[in-house]
C-alpha cells in the first residue's frame, strides 16, 4: 500500500482503495458537495456515503461532475452506500436500494452494505429478519448493479445468521478507534475473508488528545490522525475518515510515508476505551 488508490481485493475479486472518505453528518449539501470534491482533488478515491447520511445526492453530483472535468471513468472511483436499520427485511431492503440510486444518480455502486443488523434488542424475529435482509442484498447483487455487498455494525452473532447463505459480505464497516479494536468481531471477519472498514477512526476527534498518541506523533513526526490512521491500515482496516476542512482532509491521506513498529503498534492495541461511541447495535 503506498497510495491512496493502492487497492485491497475483496472475496469477490472486486478491489476497494486502502483509505477511504467518510460523510457521516455531513448534512448540508452544498458542504457535502464541496468537501467530497476536496476529497477527490486530495486523491481520495473511495468515497463512503448512507442512506441515513441524508446526502447521497450531493455526494453523487459530485462524483459525476468531478470524472466529467477530470481524466476519470467511474471506476476509477469506489462508492458504497448503505441501508438503514428501519429498512431491514426482504421489501423494504429492496425499495431502500432504488430509493439510494435515485438520489445518488450513478449507474450502480462498488459496494452496498446493510447499515446495522436486526437485533434481540429490538426485534423478536431477528435472526430471519437479518436473512430476509441479506436474500434481499443478495439478489441486488446478482443484478449487476452492484459489485458487492457488505455489512455494517454486525457482530459476530448477527454474522452467524447469514454466514451460510448463498453470497458471503464482502465487507463489515464496524466503529474502530484507539481502545476500541473490537478484536473479536475483527478477527472473525479476517478468518472469514471479510474486510473490515472502520468508521469512526479518530474517535470523533476525541482520540486526537490522547497523551500516548501525542508522544507516538511526535516520535514519527506526524500528526496523532496520521497515526491512529496508521495503525488501523496495519491491522489490515481499510478507515473512513471524515473531515469538511479541506487541509485536514489532505492530512488524513499522508499515511504512506511511515510505518509503525510492532512495539507502537502493541502500544496503540493496549489503549483503554477512550474515544469510542458507547452505541452498539444490540442496544435498543
Amino acid at each position: 500500500m503506498n497510495s491512496l488508490d493502492s487497492r485491497i481485493k475483496l472475496n469477490n475479486n472486486t478491489s476497494i482503495p486502502c483509505l477511504g472518505y467518510g460523510t457521516y453528518k455531513i448534512k448540508d449539501l452544498d458542504e457535502a458537495y464541496n468537501s467530497v470534491k476536496s476529497a477527490l482533488d486530495a486523491g481520495y478515491r473511495h468515497i463512503d456515503t448512507a442512506a441515513f447520511y441524508e446526502n447521497e445526492k450531493p455526494v453523487g453530483r459530485a462524483i459525476n461532475d468531478y470524472i466529467n472535468s477530470h481524466d476519470l471513468k467511474r471506476e476509477d472511483i469506489f462508492v458504497t452506500s448503505k441501508a438503514w436499520k428501519t429498512e431491514l427485511g426482504y421489501e423494504k431492503t429492496l425499495k431502500a436500494f432504488e430509493k439510494t440510486m435515485e438520489e445518488i444518480e450513478l449507474d450502480y455502486l462498488d459496494l452496498y452494505l446493510v447499515h446495522w443488523p436486526a437485533s434481540y434488542a429490538f426485534d423478536d424475529d431477528w435472526e430471519n429478519t437479518n436473512r430476509a435482509t441479506w436474500k434481499a442484498m443478495t439478489e441486488i447483487y446478482k443484478s449487476g448493479r452492484v459489485r458487492a455487498i457488505g455489512v455494517s455494525n454486525f457482530l459476530t452473532h448477527h454474522l452467524d445468521t447469514i454466514i451460510d447463505m448463498e453470497v458471503m459480505p464482502a465487507v463489515n464497516q464496524i466503529e474502530i478507534n484507539p481502545g476500541f479494536l473490537q478484536k473479536e468481531t475483527v478477527d472473525y471477519c479476517q478468518n472469514k475473508g471479510i474486510l473490515v472498514e472502520a468508521w469512526s477512526p479518530l474517535g470523533r476527534g476525541k482520540s486526537l488528545n490522547h497523551t500516548v498518541l501525542e508522544k507516538l506523533a511526535a516520535k514519527y513526526g506526524k500528526t496523532v490522525a496520521q497515526i491512529i490512521l496508521r495503525w488501523e491500515m496495519q491491522h489490515d482496516i481499510v478507515p473512513l475518515p471524515k473531515s469538511t476542512t479541506p487541509s485536514r482532509i489532505v492530512e488524513n491521506s499522508k499515511v504512506f510515508d511511515f510505518e509503525l513498529s510492532a512495539e507502537d503498534m502493541a502500544v496503540i492495541d493496549a489503549i483503554e476505551p477512550y474515544g469510542n461511541s458507547g452505541h452498539g447495535p444490540d442496544d435498543k
